[in-house]
């Protein structure tokens, strides 16, 4: 008997999944349906419903740059909101309540894009309510998935983090295959109306979680964050001392520990400065590129079946070949290129992403340019852009993110992954502005008309390219994971200014 108990005492506790999490990762997959699904027609949708109903060739310049304006304005108004969403939750509602209500706004807003697929102002504030459920919620959903985790199961938590990548990958594929071929055949209400619909799903199925969610309570307005600190400094900026940062300011009024954070966050911002150049890019294969694809010759010969590929649908080649390059990098290239003694460090990998970059859009110009001259290329090609462009992802986008969190202290991670998603929205707001300079016929508006339009976006991010071969030698970095403090005299510092508090 005794034998039995030290025997059950001695053999370790199975960790449990949280019962929550399904309905988390549910919720998930439905709403990244949603949202790349209305996105892979909205661009094509714009132009054909409002922009150049008739198909005027004289009119396509300018209709396909008004329809990419909405879209990356759209997009940067989805990538603003995750910092104010993630703000409101942590200090007033908590995650359960904003994704809740947020959800809500969500789905009114693809109901709109259903309901006035006639009316471009109806339209545009259904777009405007989308963007504002997408943003609102970004930021807390993935945190919500780690506050149902404890000490007893934290084991678990990178595999559930691998199912929650799966599910936003599985919706984005399936809805990027379904919803273009739903509007070709079946007309945009249907097309708009079922994003909508799992929408409402997502909702339905994260409010039947409601009693299983661990809450953790709002804390608050906390003063020691990154905007109140950096607002103390710069209306302060008379008390600095000679030798000191503009930022050690702050430390008269907030946490020393959190100030030097601060810090950290505007280094790493200095890296995702140069990732402005990636971002400003990417989202035009979800509009740009979908325009251009209508004039590929998109017939796919398999020998024994042959079809057509919908231009909306040749993005999910994006998210297959993201899939297989995730394991690719990480367990083959990078290796390789450290054994041969080629370290691949972070700012090395982002700068050959950007090279990457810039490559996948001389594929694209150089296409454009065949279809100026009345040419048919072949689908192919795109794809080829598109399994570049997804290695340069790797490269940027997910090195971006763990730059982020390894290049700043504990205090700030969630600050720095809103920065992050603000770099986003930033980017398309740079591309917005080009598209609106084309429809607003600028100056050289002409120049941009075509391939120039592709080319000018190689030479800009070549320019980003070049100032980062120049700058990137002379970045401070401070790794956090390995080496917690800065140096010892900064170390010394920071006690010295705490204790004297």
């Amino acid at each position: 008997m005794v034998q039995d108990t030290l025997t059950a005492e001695s053999t370790p506790k199975k960790s449990k999944y949280p019962k929550s999490v399904p309905f988390i990762i549910g919720n998930e997959a439905a709403e990244r349906f949603s949202f790349y699904g209305m996105r892979s027609i909205l661009v094509t949708f714009l132009v054909a419903q409002f922009y150049n109903p008739t198909s005027d060739k004289l009119l396509s310049t300018v209709a396909d740059a008004k329809a990419n304006q909405m879209s990356h304005l759209f997009v940067t108004v989805a990538y603003a909101l995750p910092f104010v969403g993630g703000l409101v939750a942590d200090w007033f509602t908590g995650k359960y309540k904003i994704i809740l209500y947020i959800s809500i706004v969500y789905c009114m807003g693809h109901l709109c894009l259903a309901m006035f697929d006639s009316s471009l102002s109806g339209f545009t504030f259904g777009l405007v309510l989308v963007a504002i459920g997408a943003g609102g919620i970004k930021s807390c959903v993935s945190a919500n998935v780690g506050d149902q985790f404890d000490a007893s199961n934290q084991d678990l938590l990178s595999k559930i983090y691998g199912w929650f990548y799966f599910s936003i990958n599985a919706g984005s594929v399936l809805s990027t295959l379904a919803i273009p071929y739903i509007y070709q055949n079946y007309g945009a209400k249907w097309a708009f109306g079922i994003p909508g619909i799992l929408m409402g799903l997502a909702t339905i199925i994260f409010f039947s979680g409601r009693k299983l969610y661990v809450r953790v309570p709002p804390s608050g307005v906390n003063r020691d964050n990154f905007v109140f600190i950096t607002f103390y400094a710069l209306t302060h900026l008379s008390h600095k001392k000679p030798g000191e940062s503009w930022l050690d300011v702050a430390k008269e009024a907030h946490n020393p520990e959190r100030v030097d954070g601060v810090k950290a966050v505007y280094r790493v911002m200095a890296v995702f400065f140069f990732a402005l150049a990636f971002w400003a890019v990417w989202d035009q294969c979800l509009s740009e590129w979908v325009l251009q694809a209508a004039h590929l010759n998109r017939t796919i010969n398999l020998g024994f079946y042959q079809f057509t590929v919908i231009a909306g649908q040749i993005s999910t080649v994006n998210a297959v070949f993201l899939l297989i390059f995730i394991p690719v990098f990480n367990y083959w290239v990078y290796p390789f290129f450290d054994k041969i003694g080629l370290k691949t460090t972070p700012l090395r990998r982002l700068g050959t992403g950007l090279v990457l970059t810039a490559l996948t859009f001389v594929i694209i110009a150089l296409i454009q340019t065949s279809i100026d001259h009345g040419g048919t290329p072949s689908v192919w090609w795109q794809v080829l852009a598109y399994i570049v462009l997804s290695a340069a992802e790797v490269l940027v986008s997910i090195t971006g993110l763990e730059y982020a969190y390894t290049h700043s202290p504990k205090s700030m991670k969630s600050t720095m992954t809103a920065i992050w998603l603000l770099v986003v929205s930033l980017g398309n707001y740079i591309t917005s502005g080009v598209n609106g300079y084309i429809a607003n016929k600028g100056t050289f508006a002409p120049y941009l008309a075509g391939a120039g339009y592709y080319w000018f976006f190689v030479c800009f991010i070549l320019v980003f390219v070049v100032a980062f071969m120049f700058v990137s030698p002379r970045l401070k970095e401070h790794n956090y994971i390995t080496d917690p403090y800065i140096d010892d005299a900064e170390h010394n510092k920071i006690i010295a200014d705490t204790n004297n508090l």
